[in-house]
């Protein structure tokens, strides 16, 4: 989630959220339509914020706006004034704090070089150390996102071209990232050097794409070419796609929870179709925890591939027992108790027809705070369910994430407080169960956990943090940075 601040976030929330989606172009006269249709396929990384900055013989042009890519880009007005064959492209994940027009990427900047627009998405877990040596050097910082770091290392490079400040830059920064930049005639794409966070490369007729996803591509026609590898910045100008490694070659830890939540089920991620393997999750957790009932029923979206797998593997009837309205925003009317409490119906209703007199094994992808459960669980009941059991399409989350995605503190995680039966309890289920670490992985690698060498960041699950956590080591990230009152 590209930003030091983690603000708080409403109590009901009860999913982890991906912070962030970027999307480039380079060589197509459609370039900012194109990256305003994949920012549009990248919404599921993000509502907060969408922004776009293109380049046209020497000037570039910005957008950026608070709401959704429909609404923001929707505007001729708007297309007609980012013009250029070149493009990039960000969203973000709305959160209530920091909601703010300076923090929405890409941002900008001039250098000496000339202009600069960059889009990011992870965290840098050393962030905020940079980001006070910076300011007591001089800097002077515009937002509160951990972006605007990279555009301060740069500036105060020592180096002169770009590319060498930019490696400079990225050689002082921990965690994880994927980024895209636009400069007056290029545009550059990078990974962390773990792979914590995903980009990919396509073509478009004579075009390079960069994107978060492959579903972006997509939408626009392009054809997928490679991932970007971890550890490697990939330059795209006028002659074509030039690579650089910029790290010693270590073992990937792609986030495991790209296949288990984040990642668009049509997406193709390290190689998986993401859909197959949340069906492979739900057949390995149908082996792992098989119980008697009727009817296996999602709770949509995301939990939808997994019970599909779970059904099929157990040999029980799958079922639409829940019913979701995709049309829900924000809450229209004043959120009192009552309203917060009644909040999930505005997502999910209980289909009665399939629910009633039936026992029932409710598939989700996770479990955070217990809060939607809860509220699930209790809907399942009221439309006459006759057991409920809940089986959860990944291992317990008992650690926050420092790599982009935003999590509760340990605190307020509800599996690191609380054991398997006293979950059940407290959300009210007739049994539950989790996939283990090992059946995750060898549902998405087909081999198991070695805790010498994991295969994937599972941090979030096992405390096995890949990198350094400079920030929360010595204690320098605060709760939240001031803010300034600003207006989109």
């Amino acid at each position: 989630m590209a930003g030091l601040v983690r603000p708080a976030r409403p109590r009901s929330e009860s999913r982890p959220r991906d912070g962030c989606g970027v999307f480039a172009v380079l060589g197509h006269v459609d370039a900012s339509a194109h990256t305003a249709l994949g920012l549009h396929a990248l919404q599921h990384r993000g509502q907060e914020s969408a922004g776009i900055v293109s380049h046209d013989n020497g000037h570039f042009h910005t957008h950026r706006s608070l709401g959704l890519v429909g609404d923001t880009f929707s505007s001729p007005d708007v297309m007609d004034r980012l013009t250029g064959n070149a493009a990039v492209g960000h969203v973000r994940y709305s959160t209530t704090g920091g909601t703010i027009l300076r923090n929405v990427q890409p941002l900008f900047a001039e250098f000496s070089f000339g202009g600069l627009a960059i889009a990011h998405n992870g965290n840098f877990t050393n962030g905020y150390s940079l980001r006070r040596e910076l300011v007591k050097r001089g800097s002077i910082f515009q937002s509160t996102t951990d972006t605007e770091v990279v555009i301060h290392l740069m500036a105060t490079s020592s180096y002169h071209a770009v590319e060498d400040r930019m490696i400079d830059a990225l050689g002082q920064i921990q965690g994880a990232y994927s980024m895209v930049a636009l400069t007056n005639d290029t545009v550059f794409g990078v990974r962390d050097p773990l792979g914590i966070r995903p980009l990919v490369v396509g073509t478009l007729d004579d075009a390079t794409v960069l994107a978060s996803e492959t579903c972006a591509l997509d939408i626009i026609g392009a054809k997928f070419v490679r991932d970007v590898r971890p550890g490697e910045l990939v330059i795209v100008d006028a002659e074509g796609l030039h690579s650089v490694s910029l790290f010693p070659p270590a073992r990937r830890r792609f986030c495991v929870f790209e296949y288990i939540y984040f990642a668009r089920p049509d997406s193709v991620v390290e190689g998986a179709g993401v859909y197959e393997v949340r069906k492979r999750i739900g057949a390995e957790l149908a082996r792992e925890a098989p119980v008697e009932a009727d009817i296996v029923v999602p709770v949509p979206d995301s939990g939808t591939p997994a019970a599909m797998g779970y059904a099929s593997a157990a040999g029980i009837p799958f079922d639409l027992g829940i019913v979701r309205n995709h049309y829900v925003g924000r809450t229209f009317i004043e959120p009192t108790d009552r309203i917060r409490h009644l909040g999930v119906r505005l997502k999910h209703n209980a289909n009665r027809a399939s629910i009633a007199g039936r026992r029932i094994v409710l598939v989700d992808d996770s479990i955070v705070r217990g809060t939607t459960s809860t509220k699930i669980v209790e809907m399942m009941r009221e439309a006459g369910a006759a057991e409920v059991h809940m089986r959860i399409a990944s291992p317990p989350i008992v650690n926050p994430c420092y790599y982009g995605v935003d999590t509760p503190e340990k605190a307020e995680l509800l599996a690191s407080r609380l054991g398997v039966e006293e979950i059940a309890a407290d959300i009210g289920v007739d049994s539950l169960a989790y996939l283990s670490i090992d059946g995750l992985y060898r549902a998405t690698a087909g081999a198991n956990r070695d805790d010498d060498a994991p295969q994937f960041c599972d941090a979030c699950l096992s405390g096995d943090y890949p990198t350094g956590l400079t920030d929360q080591e010595g204690g320098d990230a605060p709760a939240q940075l001031p803010l300034l009152t600003e207006q989109a």
